[in-house]
């Protein structure tokens, strides 16, 4: 037995030693390493089609529009996202925005859009518009202009495509025929018709400005006034040189856009203001309409986030009440769940009970009934299905560190059905009518795979079944392929909090490992998930690193009294954890307690200054990417939600920043990036860092990119040397040197 044992231990061990090493120039080449995905999937209206982008197989930054019809055949491309593209064309700078605030970082098809009946598609490709009609089976360009078209849509019944284009909005009559015609006039820059406004968009994850009625007759839109936000000059750095950027950034405890919200007849273009209140400094969070079109409800966000109400409108005259609030100490969150009903009632998420949970209301806001219950939050409600009433959404009810998709009625609510497995990560996109759906699925071991299911889960068809076989592109390296460890540590208020680890293949428990902890530890994302993770972090498992990650207090996907620790202490108890992670992993007999590096972008970035500045602290040496380092530069909505304002929150603000710890930085253990165009965490934030450590003599490294974006423009090339800069740096600092 000992020497069957000892022989299956030397044939996995030359297996592995005869997989194929990755390099970042295949992390980032075509075809994608994680296989072909659908992305962006929807279920065709009647439910017999689903369409989806998917990367070239040759270019892993163009997509096209993609369509596999329910009942077999196969897939077939609707739009090609190569050949539509025009070669020359520089997007707006409206568009390059919008584009940034969604996080689209390819070409091509980027997104698209059905109508209500299932008639058409609209897809914009590099700034024009395209309209694919599903009778005859053909694609034909809507728009050919100077200027872009932002934000097209389809109307409800397919009788129009809308787009703001110079910051008005436009129609274009599909089915009656004839030219396009304005219905707004007079926008600017400064005062814009139909927008969503820059806060809008990057922190309430509003991104249009713009909602039909069903039965196309209205438009509900926005006027956005910038005028009194302040303006930050910044300098967009490229290849060829810089330009001045005259940005409307509002910062934190500054004016915000004024917006408005009017109500607009279709065919004569007259308006009627919406009563959004007394108060024009507020957040306009949602709309939806009522499915009879009589009612509109509009989200309205207090300034400081604690006072959520739902307003009913008449679309008549625009007047309004409010029929619901909801509040909160720490702060609420806008809900993405408001789901018209045709009875007049409407379903509703909300945290008051400690987790997220859906809630059945009758149109006028009177509480029907709670519908979903326990110590676990809803994630996202992905459907419905009117004629069974029962609601399809999206949990980690089980734990955490998983998704699964489930079940349960309104009318008699109970122990909610799982439709799917565990195990791993789930998403989906539910039919209007009959509870069917196209779901994706992935975990650490299965590529992201999409099929068709019905209402109760059973597989109809594949629409991308990406199985990892000899013909899947990660397959030469699919033996070196870390399997996650998951565990739990206790935070000091004794909640829990969950960790992931991975470790280098042909792993020996005899050696000691350097270690990079990978942070991001805001509110907007967590790490510790069972997904495919990306081809990337293979590349450092193949260096011989320890990954590890820890969800620290303040990460979503959890109950209120996890999240809300950050409450105007950012920078406290999510540091605290991430010690506790790092001190945990110093007693790891295989760790080499020495050499452990951090890295993260954005708020993983904060983190990893944050990290590297404790007086004392565990970390050789980190990678910062974008980091925010002073919270008084950042937008009003993110910051003021979590911190409040420097005026009512300045111990909070004072501790949270990272320029007065920077004297603790240990010499040469810092490298920080930054893309040289960033209109999010704008480049002061590195400047000053950098500014500071030059005062004080500090030495560290820098790596910056020109023409980069906080999110977009981090294509191929840029990602390959960032890769290598990041491998090269940890190389050096935490691979004892003998």
């Amino acid at each position: 037995m000992k020497l069957f044992i000892a022989t299956v231990a030397a044939a996995m061990t030359l297996s592995v030693a005869h997989a194929e090493i990755l390099t970042p120039e295949r992390v980032f080449a075509s075809p994608d390493l994680s296989g072909p995905q659908a992305r962006g999937v929807a279920l065709a209206p009647d439910g017999s089609a689903v369409t989806y982008l998917k990367a070239k197989a040759d270019d892993v930054d163009v997509n096209d529009l993609w369509i596999a019809d329910v009942s077999g055949g196969e897939p077939r491309v609707l739009i090609d996202g190569r050949a539509l593209s025009p070669e020359h064309h520089e997007l707006s700078e409206a568009e390059k925005s919008r584009r940034e605030r969604l996080g689209l970082r390819s070409r091509g098809v980027v997104e698209y859009h059905w109508d209500d009946e299932g008639k058409y598609i609209l897809a914009p490709v590099q700034g024009d518009l395209w309209l694919y009609e599903r009778a005859s089976g053909a694609a034909r360009r809507l728009t050919n202009t100077p200027g872009d078209e932002i934000d097209g849509k389809i109307s409800p019944k397919g009788g129009f495509a809308s787009y703001v284009r110079d910051d008005n909005l436009y129609l274009m009559p599909l089915t009656a025929g004839g030219a396009e015609r304005a219905l707004t006039a007079g926008g600017t820059e400064l005062k814009s018709w139909g927008t969503a406004e820059f806060i809008a968009q990057e922190e309430l994850h509003r991104f249009t400005g713009y909602w039909w009625s069903p039965d196309e007759t209205k438009i509900a839109l926005t006027h956005v006034d910038q005028s009194g936000v302040d303006v930050i000059d910044r300098v967009d750095i490229g290849a060829e040189g810089g330009t001045i950027v005259h940005q409307r950034y509002p910062r934190v405890g500054r004016p915000n856009a004024v917006v408005e919200l009017y109500v607009a007849d279709v065919a004569t273009g007259a308006r009627v203001k919406v009563d959004l209140g007394p108060s024009t400094d507020i957040y306009l969070g949602r709309a939806n309409w009522a499915k009879d079109g009589k009612t509109l409800y509009v989200q309205r966000l207090t300034r400081d986030q604690k006072q959520l109400d739902v307003l009913a409108v008449d679309p008549a005259t625009g007047a309004s009440h409010v029929i619901l609030s909801e509040t909160s100490p720490h702060w609420v969150a806008l809900s993405e769940d408001m789901k018209p009903l045709k009875d007049g009632a409407f379903l509703w998420s909300s945290e008051r009970d400690g987790n997220k949970h859906l809630y059945l209301y009758a149109g006028d806001g009177k509480l029907i009934r709670q519908i979903t219950h326990g110590d676990w939050p809803v994630a996202d409600l992905e459907g419905i299905d009117e004629a069974r009433h029962v609601a399809i959404f999206g949990a980690s009810k089980d734990t955490p560190i998983e998704r699964r998709l489930y079940e349960v009625s309104w009318l008699k609510p109970g122990e909610p059905k799982a439709l799917t497995p565990a195990g791993g990560w789930w998403s989906a996109d539910v039919a209007k009518s009959g509870g069917a759906f196209a779901g994706s699925y992935s975990d650490p071991k299965t590529p992201p795979r999409t099929g068709f299911y019905k209402a109760d889960g059973t597989l109809v068809r594949w629409i991308e079944e990406n199985p990892l076989n000899a013909h899947h592109p990660f397959w030469p390296y699919h033996d070196r392929l870390s399997t996650p460890e998951f565990g739990t540590l206790k935070a000091s208020d004794g909640q829990t909090l969950h960790w992931m680890m991975r470790k280098p293949a042909g792993f020996n428990p005899a050696r000691k490992y350097p270690v990079i902890v990978q942070v991001y530890g805001g509110p907007a994302s967590a790490l510790v998930e069972k997904h495919w993770a990306s081809p990337a972090d293979q590349v450092l498992l193949d260096a011989g690193y320890i990954l590890f990650a820890l969800d620290n207090r303040g990460t979503p996907n959890r109950s209120v009294a996890f999240k809300t620790a950050l409450d105007r202490k950012t920078g406290g108890p999510d540091v605290e954890d991430q010690l506790a992670g790092a001190a945990y992993l110093k007693t790891l007999p295989f760790v080499d307690g020495d050499h452990l590096g951090v890295t993260g972008f954005s708020n993983g970035g904060y983190m990893t200054l944050m990290l590297l500045t404790v007086p004392g602290g565990p970390f050789a040496a980190g990678v910062a990417g974008a980091p925010v380092t002073d919270w008084t530069l950042y937008d009003t909505a993110y910051t003021e939600r979590y911190m409040g304002t420097p005026k009512d929150n300045p111990i909070g603000y004072r501790d949270s920043q990272v320029i007065s710890r920077l004297a603790n930085l240990k010499p040469g253990s810092l490298l920080l990036i930054h893309g040289m165009a960033d209109d999010n965490v704008i480049f002061e934030n590195s400047t000053r860092v950098l500014a500071t450590l030059q005062g004080k003599g500090i030495p560290f490294e820098m790596m910056t990119y020109p023409g980069l974006r906080h999110r977009t423009g981090w294509t191929s090339r840029p990602m390959i040397h960032r890769t290598h800069a990041t491998l090269d740096f940890f190389d050096r600092k935490l691979k004892p040197q003998h």
